[in-house]
């Protein structure tokens, strides 16, 4: 990632910080008794990959919950299935579910079900009317509770949606069990607090584990509180986590924790990075705030429905400008033209008020941005976190339902960053959607869209600028590309070696590459079973029927789920 340098044949690592890179040959000087080698045999090391935007600790709820997504990621493909699946979970964890009391899924997603539609807390009923079910939209913006859930809660046919918050109603206007933003979080942060501290412990350990399996060596919480921080320092205090996390806690919230603790120092592989800021909801349950009407929403909308703001104008500037006056960095969610709208009104107040502090602000997500508003951005000094696995999870639709077919062509628009030689970051969301680096990788690069469609190819970007986005750009978003995200001297030895060089290999295969060795710091925080070494196909001796053999392998091949035990065991 070094534009002097792209690529050498050798690195030389001491104490865990990068010591010489260059020829082997040239390395051959640094070699002596205590030297160990090892040899690629022709895979790629690339540094370790800088998480731009996700929430680690709730990527521990991705992974110790029901897996409720769609393919590729999950099985869920409608109602039948996603209680199935909870039901499923729930025998199989039940004395999970027997010490915490509740039932709890990650990853639906209403465009991907056949019913286009989201589940109802009757639907749930059927899991489970003992205990609460609650399932959490893929976004993250809003889910689903069931009647326990909502009896627990508190919410009935009188209640009121807080501000920022939608509660939806049947046609006798009883809550359905739906809950959109301060609505659902309102629930769903009480019920998580039933875990406990012991839960949430669980929760990073699991979620820092997760992102050292696609390859990344920096995680960020990246809506967090003072709780969740400590958790995590507490963790790494204890067990020692295996990345460095930096965290950004909700300024409406924590401007004390904030204040008493931001820091450019990790303790324990842990520091707080500043403020983070949620200006209005998710592009693809249609909470995000649009400067115009949704396309073809689905669902009961009133005519011109655009999608609303999560906090007022009030708000976002107060918090903008105690940000800036405090010189600390503020990583802003915003989705729709209308959220950016006020989220660059509120940057132009602040800087023309404080000046410039250079605390690098950042756009998170901007799926729907007019081009002006890029280039507002980019005179703001505004450094974008796009998301651009949107083009494939939700591509087709975006292009059918939310933005319509031309304007879906622009969302996640690296081209126009590029055009206006803007640096900046691509990301996850995890528990969005599960930290998988080469699914980031694929679609910046490609586009492709669940359906095979292709969204604005003029917004592709070539292999090695999609590669900075994930590691030197996103290094520079957090204030430490002075000792990350690229492989120089001086730098932290953080890679990650790949079963292929990206640079080398068809676009369209991509996402198809593996994360075999993470390494942080030179220690190896993951490696990859060696059975499915390199993604490729391997002799695996369960049978000595080479006939057996060589059908089951035919069925990986062709990506088939093998049911069958005997086959295996046989």
């Amino acid at each position: 990632m070094n534009d002097a340098l792209p690529s050498v044949q050798a690195v030389a690592v001491k104490n865990g910080r990068i010591l010489a890179v260059g020829s082997l040959s040239d390395l051959s000087v640094h070699e002596g008794e205590g030297t160990q080698t090892f040899d690629l045999n022709g895979r790629a090391l690339l540094p370790g990959f800088v998480d731009s935007h996700g929430h680690v600790v709730m990527g521990g709820l991705q992974a110790l919950s029901a897996n409720l997504l769609s393919p590729p990621d999950g099985e869920v493909t409608d109602i039948a299935s996603l209680q199935a699946t909870l039901s499923n979970w729930a025998e199989e964890n039940s004395e999970a579910v027997e010490q915490v009391k509740m039932i709890v899924g990650f990853g639906y997603d209403n465009a991907q079900l056949q019913e286009l539609r989201h589940p109802t807390r009757e639907d749930l009923d059927v899991v489970s009317r003992d205990l609460p079910v609650i399932i959490i939209h893929q976004s993250g913006h809003l889910g689903v509770a069931n009647t326990r859930a909502l009896e627990l809660a508190g919410i009935t046919a009188a209640s009121e949606a807080p501000p920022g918050g939608v509660i939806q109603r049947d046609e006798e206007g009883e809550p359905n069990g739906v809950l959109e933003e301060y609505a659902f979080f309102s629930v769903l942060v009480p019920m998580l607090g039933n875990l406990g501290e012991e839960g949430l412990v669980a929760f990073a350990r699991a979620g820092a584990d997760l992102w050292t399996k696609f390859g990344y060596t920096t995680g960020q919480e990246g809506r967090s509180s003072g709780e969740i921080v400590e958790v995590l320092r507490k963790v790494g205090a204890t067990e020692g986590l295996p990345i460095d996390v930096v965290a950004f806690p909700d300024v409406l919230e924590a401007r004390d924790y904030i204040r008493d603790n931001t820091s450019a120092d990790y303790v324990d592989r842990v520091r707080v990075g500043g403020c983070k800021l949620t200006i209005d909801g998710s592009p693809q349950g249609f909470t995000a705030l649009r400067d115009r009407p949704y396309y073809d929403p689905v669902g009961t909308y009133d005519a011109g429905y655009a999608g609303y703001a999560a906090i007022t104008m009030d708000q976002l500037q107060d918090a903008v400008n105690w940000c800036y006056e405090n010189g600390f960095q503020i990583l802003v969610h915003s989705n729709g033209e209308g959220a950016s709208d006020m989220l660059i009104a509120a940057l132009e107040e602040a800087q023309i008020k404080y000046g410039d502090p250079g605390n690098r602000p950042v756009l998170v997500h901007g799926q729907f941005l007019r081009e002006d508003q890029v280039a507002s951005f980019k005179r703001l000094g505004v450094f974008p976190s796009l998301f651009p696995m949107h083009t494939f999870y939700w591509g087709d639709w975006h292009r059918d339902h939310t933005v319509g077919p031309v304007n879906a062509d622009n969302i996640s628009p690296t081209g126009w960053l590029r055009e206006r030689d803007m640096i900046f970051g691509t990301h996850h969301d995890a528990p969005v959607a599960f930290p998988d680096s080469m699914r980031v990788l694929a679609a910046t690069v490609t586009r492709r869209t669940r359906s095979g469609d292709i969204l604005g190819p003029h917004q592709r970007v070539d292999v090695m600028t999609a590669l900075k986005a994930m590691t030197i750009w996103p290094a520079w978003q957090h204030f430490e590309e002075d000792s990350k995200g690229s492989i120089e001297v001086g730098k932290v030895a953080d890679f990650v070696i790949l079963s292929d060089d990206p640079t080398s290999v068809n676009p369209e295969t991509l996402a198809g590459l593996k994360v075999l060795v993470t390494v942080k710091g030179d220690e190896i925080v993951y490696e990859a079973e060696k059975g499915v070494e390199e993604g490729k196909l391997q002799f695996f001796p369960f049978s000595t029927d080479p006939v057996i053999a060589h059908l089951f392998m035919h069925a990986v091949y062709q990506g088939l789920k093998v049911e069958e035990p005997w086959l295996v065991k046989n």
